[in-house]
């Protein structure tokens, strides 16, 4: 069956289908998982791939970070494992950060397709696992081995029967091997739902081969996307910037070129890998690119291979964004999230009502205590900065970008953990100041009433440089973590002694556009809502109350 055989509602119908597929599997991903960073913080995703490993479907909740990986895991597992030694009821997975999502937390779960004898397809479920082992997730290591269990290619389930010794290996190495086995073996469970309900789709629409589909869905996707950046001026676009390391700032690099209905994008220029954990793989690097370039296109579409064939991304060996071995990569986001604004202020000329105004980003910390009922705890808390800005729309406050995980509800949280929080509250005047408005932080603390000593591992971004503001708007407020008080290393890790308070101050979207072109209306029901101050809307809008009528 060849694409021209599917008609436009044909061709709807079904890649509707194969989408509502993957959300099955997260639903089922969700339902069955131990730990919150998968049942509240859906750190997560899911894919469908063709029986050549080509993305079809992606599930309509996924981590940005995670755009684009999964094709790349699935070949370094078929070259471990090729297709003809696979058999029905196999599960291969991997954490290698390089082969995987960039981090050892991030387990990848794939689960061959039967119909038959034969593979008709691949579903694969990447979650953040709660510990790993090692130091912990945070920044402290100064090498990949401090970090944790490494698990190379390996067959999870052999025909259906789990692998006892991996099991046990991982169970071994794990603080709280409990939600860290419930969590690996969610990501089976769902996998196989997931088989499950993609062969009763090939039986309902007569598919014996799925192959002809995946073309015709990624054929129309890779030209809707060819369409949309040819919207976009050609030309040669370049930013650099300087983000907060461990010692001293390090730069980030890229040049954009747009040539009709392709992008290309590099990261030369970048500075040298350091020793902590923060250093990029690229598969990570080249996720942020895929996503910022569909923010500036097409964000609606379902992602899948077409999608991304137009953009192609590079970066230096050895650089901060495509480290390589040993170097550590635990909190590779703190750099990594930078990268979407990096891109975005390259574009600001060539694009300038698509672009978004940099954001706070998210924050988050690992935890590892005992509960004052004697369990262990490991598990991360994730807070929201402020959203950037867009043309003609204020930032969100307290939304998470360029990632997307929700926070733990405050009673989980306390309930799991054995902390409680003390305060969650905005911080007005923080968003940058703009024609339209750059997103809100908040602050939120947290107190040990655990009665035990607890480790926190920060791997905080956005303490030395703002995100900016684009087009004349003001930069968004810093971000800062605080123990009793005291700035504390952003991106190290500390000991709460009982009754210690740890806050965090949130980082805030920059703004977009003249602030002096922003509506009075705006600025007066900030006030009512308390976003800004009499002082703030003073100082960054020219705003006096009384002035045209106002109270």
């Amino acid at each position: 069956m060849s694409t021209h055989e599917y008609d436009a509602v044909s061709l709807g119908i079904l890649w509707d289908r194969l989408v509502s597929i993957a959300d099955e599997i997260v639903s089922t991903l969700v339902r069955t998982s131990f730990s919150t960073i998968v049942s509240e913080s859906y750190d997560l995703t899911v894919v469908l791939m063709d029986r050549e490993g080509r993305l079809m479907a992606q599930g309509s909740y996924s981590v940005p970070v995670f755009i684009g990986t999964a094709p790349r895991t699935l070949h370094y597992m078929l070259e471990k494992f090729p297709p003809e030694t696979l058999r029905p009821g196999d599960v291969v997975c991997t954490n290698d950060p390089w082969m995987g999502t960039g981090h050892l937390f991030d387990i990848n779960v794939m689960r061959p397709v039967f119909r038959g004898p034969e593979i008709v397809g691949y579903t694969m479920s990447i979650t953040h696992l709660p510990d790993i082992g090692g130091m912990g997730f945070g920044a402290a290591a100064t090498e990949i081995y401090h970090e944790g269990l490494r698990l190379p290619i390996c067959k999870l389930v052999r025909e259906g029967a789990v692998d006892p010794f991996i099991l046990d290996l991982v169970r071994t190495n794990v603080r709280v091997p409990d939600a860290t086995i419930g969590d690996l073996m969610a990501n089976v469970t769902c996998n196989e739902v997931g088989g499950r309900q993609l062969l009763e789709f090939m039986d309902e629409y007569g598919i014996d081969n799925l192959s002809p589909l995946s073309l015709a869905i990624r054929t129309q996707s890779e030209q809707a996307m060819r369409d949309k950046i040819g919207e976009i001026k050609n030309g040669i676009y370049e930013n650099r910037i300087l983000i907060e390391a461990i010692d001293e700032p390090i730069p980030l690099a890229c040049r954009i070129e747009v040539t009709d209905d392709a992008v290309s994008i590099d990261f030369d220029g970048t500075g040298g890998c350091v020793r902590r954990g923060i250093n990029v793989p690229f598969c990570y690097t080249n996720a942020m690119s895929l996503y910022s370039i569909k923010c500036i296109t097409i964000p609606t579409l379902p992602n899948n291979e077409g999608a991304t064939r137009p953009v192609s991304v590079s970066a230096p060996e050895g650089c901060l964004l495509n480290a390589q071995p040993p170097f550590p990569t635990g909190g590779r986001h703190a750099i990594g999230h930078f990268v979407p604004g990096l891109i975005f202020g390259a574009l600001a000329e060539a694009a300038p009502q698509k672009i978004q105004a940099d954001n706070g980003m998210m924050d988050l910390i690992t935890i590892q205590a005992t509960h004052p009922d004697g369990r262990p705890v490991s598990t991360i808390c994730f807070v929201s900065g402020g959203f950037g800005a867009l043309e003609g729309q204020d930032g969100r406050d307290c939304l998470p970008g360029p990632s997307n995980m929700a926070a733990v509800p405050v009673e989980v949280w306390e309930t799991i953990t054995g902390m409680t929080v003390v305060s969650k509250r905005l911080r007005p005047d923080s968003g940058g100041p703009g024609a339209s408005r750059g997103g809100i932080g908040q602050a939120m603390t947290l107190r040990n009433d655990t009665g035990n000593p607890m480790t926190v591992f920060s791997m905080a971004n956005r303490t030395e440089f703002a995100p900016p503001g684009y087009l004349g708007g003001g930069d968004g407020g810093l971000r800062q973590h605080q123990v009793n008080g005291m700035t504390v290393h952003p991106k190290g890790s500390q000991v709460l002694s009982p009754g210690d308070e740890i806050t965090l101050v949130q980082a805030s979207g920059g703004g977009i556009g003249d602030p002096a072109d922003r509506p009075r209306a705006l600025i007066g029901r900030d006030l009512e809502l308390g976003l800004v101050t009499l002082e703030g809307a003073a100082r960054d809008y020219g705003y006096q109350v009384g002035a045209d009528g106002d109270d």
